[in-house]
């Protein structure tokens, strides 16, 4: 993979910034490099709390729902909602389940077997639902792509109403072409003017979702549970419940937030951040219980902790078993049940990650020295991978080898995919080029899920490639650097400063620090999987510092011996006097072991010599 390091050139009054705000100048050029322009967008990015939230009345169906749902409720309809199986589905089936049933609604819900049924709303559910006498389906991080389920649901006399966050389909045709029409349409000008795009939407009674053409709402990127709970709170609000229950349910929107690796700027900062408070306290006995079995139960909570320990063991029962396995946890009254629950969990994302690292090897093994290996869009058959890990696969590979990657695996009736994407590619756009290929598909510009005919595959691989207009240059990783830092400028102070910049995550990274030329004084390889790179090094001006490298260890050393010989290798090994230099970008932090602390720095990239 080629990388450029680039160092973010952003203009501002740092020293002014720094002294309103009382921060550190380094990291008000951080806030700068974020994106944070003007005073006002400082003062929200470090002080933004609640009162910062758009007004949830302002999402385009969103009053028009509330009145469908509180007429449900008064005249005692059954209503069934139905979500998704990932983390974002599971925590915006609770919020509005929890909410439905405090309001004295007749209420259930309903999530879709992955294996069975795939993504989102489909015919099986529809027609189950219409057989028990469901009034009203409720769909949640989902159903804006439902065109023809919805359309069977209307059939059959049903209310759909569909709460989502995801982009709807689309057609787009030249000027004085015919686009498609069917379920309801809305057309919308493409930015070049050229060509015209037409939305093609479900004919659901109403549509809340601030990617639905025609929404005013100002902000674009909730995830489907914070959609759910902007609309929880406005019922609550026109039920005359207090705020305070309406807050309840924030921490489930953060933790969905987070992992479903939403941009984590405006109103998701702030989401994340308050939810983040709510949940080192939380009154959730299922929480609770994962917490203390991911062995957290003494730590504090950050996004880290959602998007890599409690959220994949909330994945990990929708990919290998069933997403209401994490649905029942969090619904769990109980404390022996809820225990029992977590450790499940946590066995089957331990399961999940074992399964994942065999289909990477798999994969780089096709990959590597093949054909595939020139492409500048990854396709990949895994026949005898569990479709359930493509997507983390997909996101693995994409890591390696900074491409867009499309993982396919062997369904039942047909193959299913997962997609994971770079910046300069629209995975959803790119699939809605080549439609006809597919049996379903959905996504982000980030994400794409589909099936298709086996035979199809290499079709697939084929269309996306010809029709990729990616450049060398956009499939080049960029690491921007925040600030060009010698390491002898690193006190504790400015670490703990920079907690002010929190929570960490997609679209507000950690700060990235670099300097040239080390001196490394001696490497050990740790770790029971001996994965991990613990170094001593220093800079020009003769501090030492400790620094820590979660990469490929060996692939580290090979690079070592590649640039400066295997004898050089062998007494770095050992800790004695060598010639090997390397630039790094890095993020320091403290250290704390036995009640010590000490400064270190966590290597992110290098270039020996």
């Amino acid at each position: 993979m080629k990388e450029k390091w680039m160092v973010a050139a952003k203009r501002a009054d740092f020293k002014a910034i720094g002294q309103r705000f009382g921060i550190d100048q380094v990291t008000a050029r951080i806030i700068r490099n974020r994106g944070v322009v003007g005073e006002d967008a400082v003062a929200v990015y470090l002080q933004g709390g609640l009162e910062s939230l758009n007004d949830p009345a302002a999402l385009k169906g969103c009053m028009e729902a509330v009145r469908l749902l509180r007429e449900k409720i008064k005249e005692g309809k059954k209503i069934r909602i139905i979500g998704d199986y990932d983390i974002d589905g599971v925590n915006a089936t609770y919020i509005l389940y929890r909410a439905l049933v405090r309001c004295g609604a007749r209420v259930d819900y309903e999530i879709p077997d992955r294996m069975k049924d795939g993504f989102g709303l489909n015919i099986r559910l529809v027609r189950l639902a219409w057989e028990e006498g469901v009034d009203t389906i409720l769909t949640c991080d989902n159903g804006i792509a439902a065109i023809e389920q919805i359309a069977c649901a209307k059939e059959h006399g049903m209310t759909v109403i569909v709460t989502d966050h995801h982009e709807p389909y689309f057609d787009t045709a030249d000027d004085g072409e015919e686009t498609a029409d069917f379920g309801r349409s809305e057309e919308n000008p493409r930015p070049d003017g050229e060509n015209r795009r037409t939305y093609l939407l479900p004919d659901a009674d109403v549509i809340v979702n601030p990617r639905q053409p025609g929404c005013a709402y100002p902000y674009k990127k909730l995830c489907g549970a914070a959609v759910a709970w902007k609309l929880v709170c406005v019922l609550y609000q026109s039920m005359g419940f207090s705020e305070r229950e309406a807050l309840d349910l924030l921490e489930f929107a953060a933790i969905a937030t987070v992992g479903d690796v939403m941009d984590l700027d405006g109103e998701n900062r702030i989401i994340v951040k308050e939810g983040l408070k709510r949940l080192q306290t939380t009154a959730n006995p299922g929480l609770r219980a994962l917490i203390t079995a991911c062995g957290l139960a003494d730590s504090r909570i950050t996004a880290y902790h959602i998007g890599f320990v409690i959220g994949p063991c909330i994945n990990a029962s929708g990919r290998l078993d069933t997403a209401k396995r994490s649905l029942r946890l969090l619904l769990a009254k109980d404390q022996r049940e809820a225990e029992t629950l977590a450790a499940e969990l946590k066995e089957l994302n331990d399961a999940r990650k074992q399964m994942t690292q065999d289909g990477v090897k798999e994969a780089c093994r096709q990959i590597d020295g093949s054909s595939l290996a020139d492409d500048r869009v990854l396709v990949v058959y895994l026949p005898d991978c569990h479709e359930s890990v493509a997507g983390i696969i997909a996101g693995k590979l994409r890591e390696r080898y900074y491409r867009p990657v499309f993982v396919i695996t062997d369904g039942e009736e047909s193959a299913k995919g997962s997609g994971r994407s770079i910046e300069a590619y629209s995975m959803f756009e790119e699939l809605m080029r080549c439609s006809d290929l597919f049996l379903k598909f959905g996504g982000h510009p980030m994400a794409a899920g589909f099936s298709l005919e086996r035979a199809r595959i290499d079709e697939m691989r084929r269309r996306l490639n010809e029709h990729c207009t990616l450049t060398p240059e956009d499939l080049t990783k960029k690491i921007m650097i925040d600030v060009p830092m010698p390491i002898d400028y690193i006190t504790e102070e400015l670490i703990e400063g920079f907690g002010v910049l929190e929570p960490f995550g997609k679209g507000n990274e950690k700060p990235l620090f670099a300097e040239k030329e080390l001196k490394l004084l001696s490497v050990r390889i740790l770790g029971k999987n001996r994965n991990v790179l613990k170094l001593q090094v220093s800079n020009h001006t003769g501090v030492v510092m400790k620094a820590v490298y979660f990469g490929d260890p060996e692939t580290f050393l090979r690079d070592v011996v590649s640039r400066y010989g295997e004898n050089e290798r062998q007494k770095l090994c050992l800790g004695r006097e060598n010639a090997v230099r390397a630039s790094v970008t890095y993020y320091p932090e403290i250290d704390e072991y036995q009640g010590t602390r000490t400064l270190q720095i966590v290597i992110e990239n290098y270039k020996i010599g």
